[in-house]
């Protein structure tokens, strides 16, 4: 299967948002994806926790190999290790997320809103990031914007799936928000999970407004693509929202039109950018310091 065939199979929002890159910076972005995917399917598709384990060192082995000219024969790994030569995509982001991906394997149980915030950070950040290098950006302030945009998507994801996690026994939203606790053999209740989804998303949020200001230091199209990308996963959380943030709904998505509605929006938008351009928005440093440990 293609890079190209597997984003398109796993997320249409992604697959559309990749279609308005330029040629060679799509090319770099799909092969980052197919790479990510292939990871998180091989933890997530494992039997039990002793083969995910041994999925986690085998991928770090390959990671490895990756950055060290080894030979592989994993097309995804082949993938990353392309991008990673062409963009200079350091091999501390590709283990960072799979630090992020041991926590799943553990078995997902936050305590505080950090924890969280470290977790989204380590599995969709650092995405974030690496597409920066690929999409040729390595401007400091672009590179936390885009680690926040990532961490405001992952939140969008939790949010979400807090049913389909629940059944898999892994519980995302930290335990202060809930106020305990909750045990995999309870119930799935509203009551108690509602509250803590809509913290989740206020908090995806200010994530979602920090990665806007990183738009700027992208080409048009490709600030085109991240856009469209952002405000369809955006739109994911106003469904949870008008949900009443209730698990119980099931999971959120948005339709096809509703997609072809927010690119024509962000088409706008960036042609209006591109007619009457306004100064960069000023980066606040100390508002960012600390967000995670």
């Amino acid at each position: 299967m293609s890079d190209r065939e597997v984003i398109r199979r796993h997320s249409k929002s992604f697959a559309l948002a990749a279609q308005l890159l330029p040629r060679q910076e799509r090319e770099w972005a799909e092969a980052l994806y197919a790479w990510c995917r292939a990871a998180d399917d091989r933890i997530d598709h494992a039997p039990d926790p002793t083969s995910a384990a041994a999925a986690l060192v085998e991928l770090r082995t390959e990671v490895d190999d990756v950055y060290a000219g080894r030979p592989v024969t994993n097309p995804p790994a082949t993938a990353l290790r392309r991008v990673a030569r062409a963009c200079g995509v350091p091999k501390e982001y590709p283990l960072e997320m799979l630090a992020g991906f041991e926590t799943d394997v553990r078995g997902a149980h936050f305590l505080t809103e950090g924890e969280l915030l470290l977790y989204c950070h380590r599995v969709a950040g650092v995405v974030g990031l690496m597409m920066c290098h690929a999409l040729g950006v390595i401007n400091n302030d672009a590179l936390l914007h885009a680690d926040h945009l990532g961490i405001a998507m992952q939140l969008t994801n939790i949010a979400r799936d807090v049913a389909e996690d629940w059944v898999r026994g892994r519980l995302y939203l930290p335990a202060e928000w809930l106020g305990r606790r909750p045990e995999f053999h309870e119930p799935l209740c509203d009551r108690l999970f509602a509250p803590a989804v809509r913290r989740c998303l206020t908090l995806a949020e200010r994530y979602y407004r920090s990665g806007e200001l990183g738009l700027d230091y992208l080409t048009p199209r490709c600030r085109l693509a991240v856009a469209t990308a952002a405000r369809m996963y955006r739109a994911i959380g106003t469904e949870v929202a008008a949900g009443g943030y209730r698990p119980s709904r099931g999971r959120a998505a948005i339709s096809a039109r509703r997609k072809l509605s927010i690119l024509a929006m962000s088409t706008f938008k960036l042609l209006l950018e591109l007619f009457f351009p306004s100064r960069l928005q000023p980066f606040v440093e100390s508002e960012w310091h600390h967000s995670y440990p």
